[in-house]
């Protein structure tokens, strides 16, 4: 596990691997004396003491490190969000639920590092919500009170600085549209949870009552897909002056909006903020083959297509730069796989122009 981490660790931007242990002592022993070090991956079962009371013992000590569990041990994962980490990934771990967790690492690790040169303490406040609902002041991450709370934030967040009625809360967060007593009691329970969880990270008065409604009134916090949004807005052209900022832009999107909590209310939000992604990827991967870098766009288009395989403009290109680097069995291949896909999931066939292109394609001069 060492080796294969290492390996996929090594694929990433930003990240030096500085060490690895088998035990828990040997881990703890290195970090006092390298405060340096910013992300540790842990596994659960280790020789000594376990993962989780490592973790605690960092978490203790106060070692400006961020925590990821790698684990087999699924029920595990509730007991370890009691602990302050970053992440719970479990085996077999994938390249890219990887890089969503070093590109939200690296997220807390800049904003705490810009604190620091600031001469000031790293109280900027990170909100991540792509891929994942979390808070963090570049060394430590909000407990949640309870998954209601944590919906309440995710919900205000995405309205911030707009009155929500109580009425609307009730309705699409609790179910509850007539305002009965217990839903009421609830909502206001998990106001009060909210308003504590971000007390415990120092967020005070982030939560306003307003004529029987509330409102997240916090204009500190770096938020994640609001960046990304403007960084999208900013490129609306890409070439070889600003190909680099469009790489690291794409890098920002690191999971559909609150990640596997697919909020019902936030349906429309995720969709939209899917599809921004997708016409950048796209638009990237055509600057990638402008730049002659055919491998670079395949990768993303490849991305694109596992976050939609129904996506035909993603297979169409697909297609062609397969086409243009000789690789006409791999052609066919994507070409077979989604003709199956679509009788067997919709019943249909793929559109003319696709076949056309397709054929056009796969037809050589000594065929014609």
């Amino acid at each position: 596990m060492h080796l294969i981490l290492r390996k996929m660790l090594a694929k990433l931007p930003g990240i030096q691997v500085a060490g690895a242990f088998r035990d828990a002592e040997s881990a703890l022993a290195y970090l006092r004396v390298n405060p340096e070090i910013g992300l540790v991956f842990a596994d659960i079962s280790m020789q000594g003491e376990n993962g989780l009371m490592f973790a605690a013992k960092l978490e203790a000590l106060e070692l400006p490190v961020q925590v990821v569990f790698v684990t087999s041990h699924k029920e595990f994962a509730l007991e370890a969000y009691d602990l302050t980490v970053l992440d719970y990934l479990v085996k077999p771990v994938s390249q890219e639920r990887l890089a969503r967790t070093v590109q939200r690492a690296l997220t807390y690790y800049q904003a705490k590092k810009s604190a620091q040169e600031a001469n000031a303490a790293p109280t900027e406040f990170v909100v991540t919500a792509l891929g994942d609902m979390t808070v963090s002041n570049g060394t430590s991450r909000i407990k949640w009170i309870s998954r209601k709370c944590t919906e309440l934030f995710a919900y205000l967040l995405l309205y911030r600085g707009k009155r929500i009625p109580r009425s609307r809360l009730l309705a699409d967060i609790f179910g509850d549209s007539e305002q009965s007593a217990g839903a009421v009691n609830y909502l206001n329970t998990t106001v009060y949870q909210l308003r504590k969880s971000l007390e415990s990270l120092g967020v005070q008065g982030a939560i306003r009552s307003e004529n029987d409604g509330y409102a997240l009134d916090w204009k500190e916090p770096v938020i994640d897909f609001a960046d990304f949004e403007r960084e999208v807005e900013a490129l609306p052209n890409i070439d070889a002056s600003n190909i680099d900022r469009a790489i690291q832009t794409e890098r920002r999107y690191t999971g559909e909006l609150f990640g596997d909590k697919a909020y019902v209310w936030a349906t429309s939000e995720t969709e939209r903020y899917a599809g921004l992604y997708a016409s950048f990827a796209q638009r990237l991967a055509l600057a990638h083959l402008r730049q002659g870098d055919p491998g670079a766009a395949s990768k993303l288009l490849l991305k694109l297509n596992q976050h939609d395989p129904f996506d035909e403009s993603v297979v169409r290109q697909l297609i062609a730069i397969r086409n243009q680097q000789g690789d006409r069995k791999g052609m066919s291949d994507l070409y077979r796989d989604y003709v199956k896909l679509l009788d067997q999931e919709l019943g249909i066939r793929p559109s003319e122009e696709l076949t056309r292109c397709y054929e056009s394609f796969s037809t050589s001069p000594d065929d014609v």
